[in-house]
C-alpha cells in the first residue's frame, strides 16, 4: 500500500519533467510507496490530455487537489515566472513542497518563496536534475578538498538551463562563492567564480547545443573528468523528491538555493562582464 500521495502543481500539465517523474514514481520508485494521486494545472484544458493519457486525476483547483495528497510537486520546468503565484496558493496547506528548476525568477522572488514557507511551517525544497548524479558522488568520496571544478554545459537559453551547471558546482562544493565575472560571445558564455580559501569554478555555457554534462573535478589527490550518466539522472533526481518527502525537512540547505539564485541573476548582470561583481 502507498504510504503518501503526490500531487502535482504544475502550468501546464504537458511536459518532460511531469511525464519522467512519473514514470519513475511508477516504476524504479515504485517501491518507497508513495504514487501520484491528482494533479492541477493553470492550463487545464492543454493538460487534460495529458492527465487522461497518463491516468492523472486532473482537479480544477489547488484546493480540491490538497484534501487527497500529503505532498505537492510544483513542477512547471520552463515557466518559474508561476511558481512564486503556485507557492502562494500552494504553501499555506503546511504540506512538504518540491519546487522544479528554476526555483524562482530571480533571487528576491526566491526569498519570497522561502517566507512565505516560514509563515505556514512549510517544508519547502528545490532542486535542478543536476543535484543528485555521479559527479556529486564522486566529489563525496575525496579524501583531499576540491581546489577547482569545471563545468560544461549547454541548452536552449541561460535562463532556462543555467540553474544546471550552477547548481552542480555549488553542491559539489558546498560552499557560496564570494564573486564572479562572465565572458560572452553568443551563443558562448564562461562565468568565474572565486570561492573562499583559493578554489575556483568555471562554468562554460553553450546555449546552441545540449551539451553532454561533464566537469573536470581537481583536488590535491586526483585530477578527474566526470560526465554525468543521462541513464539515471531523472530517476536519482525523483529518489531525491521522494527523500524530501520522507524527512518532512529540506535536505537541501537554504542557503546553497540562495547562492545558486545569487550566481543566476549576478551572471545576467552588463557589469559582470567587465569586472569582478560580488555575491
Amino acid at each position: 500500500m502507498p504510504t503518501g500521495r503526490i500531487g502535482l502543481v504544475d502550468d501546464c500539465l504537458d511536459n518532460f519533467h511531469a511525464k519522467t517523474y512519473l514514470a519513475a514514481f511508477r516504476s524504479e520508485l515504485a517501491d518507497r510507496g508513495w504514487e501520484v494521486t491528482g494533479a492541477f494545472a493553470l492550463q487545464n484544458g492543454e493538460s487534460r490530455r495529458f492527465a487522461d493519457e497518463h491516468r492523472v486525476p486532473l482537479v480544477d483547483s489547488i484546493d480540491d487537489l490538497a484534501s487527497h495528497v500529503d505532498a505537492f510537486a510544483i513542477l512547471a520546468p520552463s515557466s518559474p515566472q508561476t511558481h512564486l503565484p503556485l507557492c502562494e496558493q500552494v504553501l499555506p496547506y503546511a504540506k512538504p513542497t518540491f519546487v522544479d528548476k528554476t526555483f524562482a525568477v530571480d533571487y528576491g522572488q526566491a526569498c519570497s518563496v522561502f517566507d512565505l514557507a516560514d509563515r505556514f511551517a512549510t517544508p519547502v525544497q528545490t532542486t535542478s536534475a543536476l543535484r543528485s548524479t555521479n559527479i556529486q558522488a564522486y566529489c563525496r568520496q575525496l579524501r583531499a578538498p576540491i581546489r577547482s571544478i569545471t563545468v560544461w554545459a549547454g541548452g536552449d537559453t541561460f535562463d532556462e538551463y543555467g540553474v544546471h551547471p550552477v547548481e552542480l558546482v555549488i553542491s559539489c562544493l558546498a560552499v557560496a562563492p564570494s564573486r564572479l565575472v562572465t565572458s560572452t560571445s553568443d551563443p558562448l558564455m564562461t562565468i568565474l567564480l572565486d570561492f573562499p580559501d583559493g578554489v575556483a569554478a568555471t562554468i562554460h555555457f553553450n546555449a546552441r547545443e545540449h551539451l553532454p554534462f561533464e566537469a573536470l573535478v581537481e583536488s590535491a589527490e586526483d585530477k578527474r573528468l566526470l560526465r554525468v550518466d543521462d541513464s539515471r539522472l531523472f530517476v536519482d533526481a525523483a529518489r531525491g523528491i521522494l527523500d524530501f518527502f520522507d524527512a518532512g525537512q529540506p535536505l537541501v540547505p537554504r542557503e546553497q538555493t540562495l547562492s545558486v539564485m545569487r550566481i543566476l541573476d549576478a551572471a545576467k548582470r552588463p557589469e559582470a562582464g567587465t569586472k569582478w561583481v560580488g555575491l
